[in-house]
């Protein structure tokens, strides 16, 4: 089948180790990590790609719901397929299930090296508090908007600058008054993606012309 993937450059080292592993030579569009503190910028961006696109059969998004940005997103004369998971935080964890499981042992603030890599995340803008207002006033923010959790769960995925960016969330986890501990994280979600079959229970399927709305997502018409 002839095939596009749209993929969000915060999983952009795990995506071209899949594509590596498995030999594939499907043309990547990327998006933005930025573009998700905004949703509606982020969807309308996701259709000027999806519009962009001609003589193909599918598809597939490397994204998530991101805050429901792919709901109101339209296919053309081609399917799209999607992970059936909030945010690429699930993706790289692998399923909704284990989240929910990690984050049952201890409130957990997870961090990957895409996110890290971007260029608002939450120590950058932890470091610019700092330099605004003073470290003192910064701590104090910090500790309220972070009051819930108990550690900052640093999510590996074994690329090749992992060894570093596990070094940089020890300070990270220190200025951000949490514990650091180390989470493995998969690429398996998003070998399936690319790979398929395609189960519900894992993927969206939307068939061509039609729009992504909270029955597709959810079963049901609203949340």
């Amino acid at each position: 089948m002839r095939t596009v993937v749209v993929a969000c450059r915060t999983i952009k080292e795990e995506l071209e180790r899949v594509i590596n592993e498995i030999h594939c030579d499907y043309p990547i569009l990327w998006i933005e990590s930025g573009l998700h503190l905004n949703t509606g910028e982020l969807r309308e961006c996701i259709q000027k790609k999806l519009d962009s696109i001609s003589n193909v059969d599918q598809v597939l998004l490397a994204f998530g719901y991101c805050g429901n940005a792919v709901i109101g997103l339209k296919s053309l004369d081609y399917k799209v397929i999607f992970p059936r998971v909030d945010d690429c935080i699930t993706l790289l964890l692998g399923s909704s299930e284990r989240r929910k499981n990690i984050s049952k042992e201890k409130e957990t603030y997870f961090l990957t090296e895409g996110w890290l890599n971007s260029e608002k995340n939450i120590w950058a803008e932890y470091k610019d508090t700092v330099k605004r207002f003073g470290k003192a006033k910064a701590d104090k923010v910090y500790k309220i908007m972070l009051g819930n959790y108990e550690r900052l769960g640093v999510i590996e995925t074994e690329t090749d600058e992992s060894e570093d960016f596990i070094k940089i969330t020890h300070q990270i986890a220190a200025d951000l008054k949490l514990k650091q501990e180390v989470i493995p994280g998969t690429i398996s979600y998003i070998k399936k993606l690319l790979t398929g079959p395609w189960n519900n229970d894992e993927f969206v399927v939307i068939n061509p012309y039609e729009t992504v709305s909270m029955e597709h997502i959810y079963g049901r018409s609203e949340v």
